[in-house]
């Protein structure tokens, strides 16, 4: 088997444990629509490959995703590298997005979490924060969750054991999450 067909299986068979998630995914497509339609906003974080997807994430809620809309605040936590280096030189790494979740977040927010390996400790701490704080919390996790599993409002976890993969399931995911949400959003 090729390279190419290999990865298409591996994919195909991360993909289909996604339909578990359906229950989870509706109730968190609830939380941020009722968090954006209530004035409120969105801070969206994750490490490496999740970072990336959390700024991706965080755009096509305060660009556009589909339809032609007005915006609506999304935040990524990711995107301050002045701030960051900051927190792991006064502080610690594991604080960099708890501090922001500190600092910026407010009852009636969502906290998005992305981590393909739950083992995230800087992930964990923002969602330890965002609980204090009384900002409820959605955690796209991988593999059996890691030990950010149940810290969450709600988790959607993408089992598998390939990183990539997993990441290809969570954007089939959060893309779901995008549509669920944007049908129902006010355009203007």
């Amino acid at each position: 088997m090729s390279h190419l067909q290999r990865a298409i299986e591996e994919s195909v068979a991360t993909l289909r444990h996604l339909s578990a998630l359906e229950e989870p995914l509706n109730r968190a497509a609830q939380l941020v629509l009722c968090s954006l339609t209530g004035g409120h906003k969105l801070l969206l974080c994750g490490n490496g490959g999740s970072a990336s997807d959390a700024t991706h994430l965080a755009t096509e809620f305060l660009c556009r995703f589909k339809e032609d809309r007005r915006p609506y605040p999304a935040i990524s936590l990711t995107a301050n590298g002045e701030f960051m280096t900051a927190v792991c030189n006064d502080y610690h790494a594991d604080e960099i997005f708890a501090r922001q979740v500190w600092g910026l977040a407010e009852p009636g927010d969502v906290l998005i979490a992305i981590t393909t390996s739950g083992q995230s400790k800087n992930i964990l701490r923002a969602l330890e924060e965002a609980a204090r704080k009384g900002v409820q919390s959605i955690a796209i996790l991988g593999r059996d969750g890691g030990f950010t599993k149940g810290v969450a409002t709600i988790d959607l976890i993408v089992p598998g054991t390939v990183t990539a993969r997993i990441q290809e399931a969570q954007k089939v995911l959060f893309h779901a999450l995008c549509e669920m949400v944007e049908e129902k959003l006010p355009k203007a």
